[in-house]
């Protein structure tokens, strides 16, 4: 059975889809993999779909949000590092880059005009991290305890500079020292002791 485009685009919105691959398509209509790769082509020429990365897709007039692309751009990953630190107003600047952790190697992506890093972490640091729902957009992000906490242990291996303008005050110390002893790194634990003792 063929539908239309706009259907599809009207199932979307309701189901509130915000990155889809074939196979999710399929799923969603109860369509074969090639009638789903069908609509995906015919979307993309009509202009109405774009993709994030070979093999994922969303609607041009509901795009997602950054947040959003880094979670699926490259997966297993969270929101972390310096850009959650700005979304929870902990470093009081504007972050350019997309950051998040992951426990595959290192990469770097731009979409969009956009750079997305990722950042390898221990596999037993993966955790710590939450689902975030704004206005029906979803996404991984850390803790705030556990973004200065991935952020800290890059500063301790020389990988990152470690800002001036960290705004502690409203973190759990508690917290911090936990997340931080998942890394087992005696540089990590020195210079957090150095700066929650200023």
């Amino acid at each position: 059975m063929k539908t239309s485009i706009l259907a599809i685009r009207d199932i979307l919105l309701t189901k509130q889809v915000r990155t889809f691959s074939a196979r999710d398509l399929g799923s969603l209509l109860g369509l074969s993999k090639r009638m789903a790769l069908y609509y995906l082509e015919k979307g993309i020429k009509e202009g109405l779909f774009s993709q994030v990365k070979r093999g994922c897709y969303f609607l041009k007039t509901n795009p997602p949000s950054e947040p959003e692309i880094a979670n699926q751009l490259y997966r297993p990953s969270y929101v972390s590092f310096e850009y959650a630190l700005a979304y929870y107003n902990i470093l009081p600047e504007m972050v350019y880059t997309i950051t998040s952790a992951t426990t595959k190697p290192t990469r770097e992506f731009s979409v969009n005009k956009k750079n997305y890093r990722y950042t390898t972490i221990k596999p037993s640091a993966y955790t710590g991290y939450e689902m975030k729902v704004i206005e029906e957009r979803r996404f991984l992000i850390a803790e705030p305890e556990k973004a200065l906490a991935d952020y800290l242990y890059t500063v301790s291996l020389g990988r990152r500079a470690l800002s001036e303008r960290l705004e502690l005050s409203s973190l759990s110390i508690n917290k911090i020292k936990i997340y931080t002893a998942l890394f087992a790194s005696k540089s990590l634990e020195t210079l957090v002791i150095k700066l929650l003792d200023k």
